[in-house]
């Protein structure tokens, strides 16, 4: 993405508005020394440092020559605009000519990493920013308001003080949690899911109150608490329909699971077959999935989950499925050799398990 050519197109555009700034210079510094072996991040902060050391040395003015070119930068690779912004831009003096680049840059390219600095420096100030920037008419400022302050954002700088107390958030998430805008709404429910992961009770008593409300929050609840339902969440799993034990009587009153082939070789696939028998009676909603005890380089185990179906099925029903599962290294997964245990659940409850024997490839 940061080509020669990309550094040199980046340059001309910063010349054309302000003379001074060498394009050769800049493509050179910012690709000298470690530049192939920087991740992505640290290649943002290489540009923003670099820009900054050609551009004035006043803030105000550096940050004027970017207002002038920025209609011409839009899209990801421009994310090191709101990343000079954090570099250069933290000191008090500058606190409001920052907000305005925030803002501005963010319908551009994110500004969901740069805020986060100014989060952690000053936290009541920011969310009060941001609390504001929650009523902006422009969608990208008002989802900025959430993902800018969503405690386990990926990519970006944690907020431990969110994960300890996420109820400062919750302004904000209630000015938002009936968005018009699904691109709003994905980040609202996605920082719903990041609090779950640490406060579960608070999301969960965020989605109570919520629930009914409107269409539009409550598909964010059911996108937010979507890893409490995985878990398997009892209050959660009640809270979305989710069918229980009733009167003792199993959920499930047959099941099987079997692998075909039983034993392969890392890189192979198998087949995995289920057959279950929903209990007679009303209509239930069912979620079947099957998860993998994947062995570790040291022995352990560690379980995955995948989804097979989440539905609402008659009393009674039979059903049944295959799905192939692929053993093939990926870049999140290695596979390691021995026993894998492979279990049915419906409801986060197993119903059923079976065992393939992972050999090491080619063996």
């Amino acid at each position: 993405m940061y080509s020669v050519d990309f550094l040199h197109q980046f340059g001309q555009k910063v010349h054309a508005v302000y003379a001074p700034f060498h394009t050769e210079k800049f493509v050179q510094e910012t690709m000298a020394g470690d530049w192939n072996e920087l991740p992505l991040k640290q290649r943002f902060r290489r540009l923003s440092t670099t820009v900054g050391e050609n551009l004035p040395a006043r803030y105000e003015e550096a940050l004027g020559i970017l207002f002038a070119i920025d209609e011409e930068c839009v899209g990801f690779p421009y994310l090191f605009f709101p990343d000079f912004v954090e570099v250069y831009g933290q000191a008090e003096a500058h606190w409001e000519r920052s907000m305005e680049a925030l803002e501005r840059f963010t319908s551009k390219s994110s500004a969901e990493f740069a805020v986060r600095s100014f989060i952690l420096e000053n936290p009541e100030r920011m969310l009060s920013q941001m609390t504001a920037w929650a009523d902006h008419p422009n969608e990208h400022v008002r989802r900025l308001a959430s993902e800018g302050c969503r405690p386990r954002l990926p990519w970006g700088q944690a907020l431990p003080l969110f994960k300890h107390d996420p109820t400062p958030l919750l302004p904000i998430l209630e000015l938002l949690k009936a968005d018009p805008s699904l691109y709003v709404r994905k980040s609202v429910a996605n920082n719903l899911n990041d609090i779950a992961k640490d406060n579960p009770s608070f999301v969960l008593e965020t989605a109570r109150r919520w629930k009914g409300t409107h269409a539009h929050t409550d598909w964010i609840i059911r996108h937010g608490c979507r890893t409490l339902i995985r878990k398997a969440n009892p209050v959660a799993l009640t809270l979305f329909g989710y069918a229980e034990v009733e009167d003792k009587t199993p959920l499930v009153q047959f099941s099987t699971l079997s692998a075909n082939p039983s034993e392969l070789s890392i890189g192979e696939n198998c087949e995995l077959r289920y057959e279950l028998h929903i209990r007679e009676g009303d209509s239930v909603r069912i979620r079947i999935e099957y998860g993998i005890d994947f062995v570790k380089s040291a022995g352990r185990t560690s379980r995955k989950l995948f989804l097979l179906s989440d539905k609402t099925v008659h009393g009674g029903v039979r059903l049944s499925g295959t799905r192939i599962h692929r053993w093939a290294d990926l870049t999140t997964r290695r596979h390691y050799p021995g026993e894998h245990n492979i279990v049915l659940l419906v409801n986060g409850q197993e119903i059923a398990q079976t065992v393939i024997n992972l050999k090491t490839e080619g063996r």
